[in-house]
C-alpha cells in the first residue's frame, strides 16, 4: 500500500532474541486516525500491540512502539487501523490475475537463516550400495547378507534366501563415489547427500548397528574423511543422512542375535543400552516398541538422557561425523522425533559448523502439525518438500491445477524465506518410484494420498515392469518439462542418482537399481547439465522471490524476482503447440532459456521458456 510505509528495525541483538523499534508514516492527507496496532501471530496465538502517536511532519503522521520478539523461525504480521469511522488494514500485496490483492500477511524471522551455501543449489542424492564400486577387493562375508558377484546381477525384491528384507548388496562405497566426483561436479552440482553410510543391517542402511563407524561395504571412517575433503576442493558440500528414531535390532545397541560382543538391550533391562530404547512394561515383562510394529526396527527413546548424550553430547555421535567433514544432516522421519532432541540436534550441529544444514523428512505441511521443530527457529532449517513435488507431478501429469495453486499459496504464506529457498525439491527419492516411470503411464494412483504410488504394490509386477520404447519417450518429454519448471522452483534442486539418465523403477524397492555405467540415455544426461548451466549462471534464482501469474490446462506461468533481477518462466504440459501473451517488459530481452526450440509468445509441445529481464 504506497500511501503507508512502515519499519522494522532491530535496536539490540539478545541471546534468545531481538529488540526492534516498529515506525510507520501514514500520509495526513487519508484522514484521522484513531489508533493504529500492530498484530503479531505467532502459530495460534495472536498478539495485538498498540502503537503509540509520535508527532506530525511534512504531511504525514507517526506512529511507533517497541518490542521484542524471541528466537523464532516466522512470525506473521500486518497492521491494522481506524481512519474516517472505518477499519483499515497494512498488508502485503498479492498479485493474482494482474489485480493487486492485499490479503497476505507479512512475515519476519527472529534470528533464524538458512545456510547460504544450500539456497537455491542443485543436489545429487546417493543410495550408496547403488552408486559406484571404487574397491576392487570382493565384500567379505557377514552374517544375514547376500552380496552380488556382478554390477548387472538383478537385484532381490523381497526377502532373500535366509527370509530377510534389504540384505542384498552391489558393494557400491565411498570410494566408488570419489572416482566420480567429476561427473557429479558436471551436472552443476554444489551439495551431495549420501544415504546411510554407518554400520548398518541392510542395504538403504536405515536400520543402524554401529554408528560410531562407517559399514565395511561402504568403506571406512577415513575415506568418508577423505571423500568430504575432495568434495570441499571441488566446491561442494556433503550432508548425511541421520537416522535416531530408531536403529537395528542387529546392532550393538540392541543385539538381537548375539552378532556383537556387547551386552544389548534385548538381552537384558540392565544392559547400558536399555535406556536408550522406548519400552512399555505388562505383568512383570519389558516390551520395546517398533518403528510401525517392524521387528527389525526398534524405536529410540528421545527423552532418554542416556540416549541424547550418545548422540547429541559432547564427542557423540554427531560430533564425530562433523569431525570426518561432513557439512550438514537430513533427519530420517523427522516428525516422529521429539521437539527437544531435534532442537538438541542442532545445537550439536552448528557447535561443530555454524553454517550446518539441518533438512528434516517431513511429508506434510510442517507448519500445520503444532510441532516446533521448524517454527520456533531452533530446529531444523527445512524439509523435504513432499507437498510441491506431488502437485507438480499432478499438474503435469493429471492437469490438477487447483492443488498445485493451494500449495503454492500455502507454501509462500507459511514458511520462512530462508526455508523456501532451501526446499529439498527432488525428482525422485528411494521413498517413491522412479521419475521417468511416473510420467510415462497411467499405471498410478490418480485419486491416491499421493502422485507416485503405484496401482499395484504387487512385488513380482514391480520387478517385471518394464516401459515399452513410446512409453519412455513418451515420458521423457513430460519429465522434462516438469524438470524445466522445477530448475526455476525456489529452493534445492535434487537430483535422485540416476533420475538425470533415465533409470526406471517403479515402487520403492525396484527404483533402487544400480546406476547403468556406459548405458546412460545422453540425451536426458545433456539436458540435465543444461539446467545446471541455468542454475549456475542465474545465481538470483538462489534468493529470488515467486510470483504465480497463471495455472490452466495449457500452461503454467510465473515470476522469480529481486529487486536487480526479474524471470518470466512459461512451460507447456500439452503435447500441442500453445500461444501466450508476453508481458511487455520481457519483450526482447537479453537472455532467453528454451525447452525443444521454444520462442518468445510460442510454446512448442511440452516445451518452456524462461525470459531474464
Amino acid at each position: 500500500m504506497n500511501e503507508v510505509s512502515f519499519k522494522f528495525n532491530i535496536t539490540e541483538k539478545l541471546e534468545n532474541g531481538c529488540k526492534y523499534k516498529v515506525t510507520v508514516e501514514i500520509p495526513m492527507n487519508v484522514g484521522w486516525v484513531d489508533y493504529l496496532d500492530l498484530v503479531i501471530e505467532k502459530g495460534h496465538e495472536t498478539i495485538t500491540i498498540p502503537l503509540k502517536h509520535i508527532k506530525n511532519e511534512n504531511d504525514k503522521v507517526f506512529f511507533e512502539t517497541s518490542l521484542e520478539l524471541e528466537t523464532r523461525a516466522i512470525y506473521h504480521y500486518y497492521f491494522k487501523y481506524k481512519v474516517n469511522n472505518q477499519i483499515k488494514y497494512i498488508k502485503k500485496e498479492n498479485i493474482q490475475d494482474n489485480h493487486i490483492i492485499q490479503d497476505e500477511m507479512f512475515k519476519i524471522s527472529v534470528n533464524f537463516k538458512t545456510p547460504g551455501w544450500a539456497k537455491g543449489k542443485i543436489m545429487y542424492h546417493i543410495f550408496v550400495d547403488r552408486f559406484n564400486r571404487g574397491s576392487a577387493e570382493p565384500m567379505q562375508d557377514m552374517p544375514r547378507r547376500t552380496t552380488y558377484n556382478s554390477w548387472d546381477d538383478e537385484m532381490i525384491l523381497g526377502p532373500n534366501k535366509d527370509g530377510i528384507w534389504n540384505a542384498d548388496f552391489y558393494g557400491g562405497d565411498l570410494k566408488g563415489i570419489e572416482k566420480k566426483l567429476d561427473y557429479i561436479k558436471s551436472l552443476g552440482v554444489e551439495i551431495i547427500y549420501l544415504s546411510p553410510v554407518v554400520h548398518s543391517q541392510s542395504n538403504h542402511r536405515y536400520d543402524a548397528a554401529d554408528y560410531e563407524n562407517v559399514d565395511p561395504y561402504v568403506g571406512c571412517n577415513e575415506d568418508l574423511k577423505q571423500l568430504c575433503d575432495k568434495v570441499h576442493k571441488k566446491g561442494m558440500k556433503v550432508i548425511l543422512d541421520a537416522v535416531f528414531n530408531h536403529t537395528g535390532n542387529d546392532s550393538k545397541y540392541f543385539n538381537e542375535y548375539g552378532t556383537f560382543d556387547t551386552l544389548g538391550a534385548y538381552q537384558s533391562i540392565y544392559s547400558t543400552y536399555a535406556p536408550f530404547y522406548r519400552k512399555n512394561y505388562h505383568d512383570g515383562r519389558v516390551y520395546y516398541d517398533y518403528w510401525w510394529g517392524m521387528p527389525n526396527l526398534p524405536v529410540c527413546n528421545g527423552y532418554s538422557c542416556e540416549w541424547k548424550n550418545y548422540i547429541l553430547g559432547e564427542k557423540g555421535i554427531i560430533d564425530q561425523w562433523f569431525n570426518l567433514g561432513i557439512d550438514g544432516l537430513r533427519l530420517d522421519v523427522a516428525d516422529e522425533l521429539t521437539d527437544e532432541f531435534i532442537e538438541g540436534i542442532r545445537i550439536a550441529a552448528k557447535r561443530n559448523k555454524e553454517d550446518a544444514l539441518i533438512l528434516g523428512e517431513v511429508w506434510k505441511n510442517p507448519m500445520r502439525m503444532n510441532r516446533g521443530y521448524l517454527e520456533s527457529g531452533k530446529g531444523m532449517d527445512t524439509v523435504m518438500n513432499y507437498s510441491l513435488i506431488d502437485a507438480l507431478i499432478r499438474y503435469f501429469k493429471y492437469n490438477d491445477i487447483t492443488k498445485l495453486a493451494y500449495t503454492i499459496k500455502d507454501i509462500k504464506r507459511e514458511y520462512p524465506q530462508d526455508t523456501i529457498n532451501t526446499l529439498m525439491n527432488f525428482t525422485s527419492t528411494h521413498d517413491i518410484s522412479r521419475a521417468i516411470n511416473i510420467f510415462s503411464t497411467y499405471d498410478f494412483q490418480e485419486y491416491g494420498e499421493w502422485a507416485w504410488n503405484p496401482i499395484s504394490s504387487d512385488l513380482d509386477w514391480c520387478k517385471n515392469y518394464r516401459l515399452t520404447k513410446k512409453q519412455y519417450e513418451y515420458g521423457k518429454e513430460v519429465y522434462k518439462a516438469y524438470i524445466f519448471a522445477l530448475t526455476f522452483m525456489p529452493g534445492i534442486l535434487s537430483i535422485f542418482y540416476g533420475d538425470e539418465i533415465g533409470i526406471e523403477g517403479i515402487g520403492n524397492l525396484s527404483n533402487r537399481k544400480p546406476y547403468p555405467w556406459g548405458k546412460e540415455n545422453l540425451d536426458l544426461l545433456n539436458y540435465f547439465k543444461y539446467i545446471g548451466s541455468i542454475r549456475k549462471e542465474e545465481s538470483f534464482l538462489q534468493q529470488a522471490d515467486l510470483n504465480i501469474l497463471d495455472i490452466n490446462k495449457d500452461y503454467l506461468m510465473f515470476e522469480r524476482y529481486t529487486d536487480d533481477d526479474r524471470a518470466l518462466i512459461t512451460i507447456n504440459r500439452t503435447n500441442e503447440e500453445k500461444e501466450f501473451y508476453v508481458p511487455r517488459e520481457y519483450r526482447d530481452k537479453r537472455k532467453v532459456y528454451t525447452l525443444n526450440k521454444s520462442r518468445e509468445g510460442y510454446l512448442s509441445p511440452y516445451g518452456g521458456i524462461a525470459i531474464k529481464r
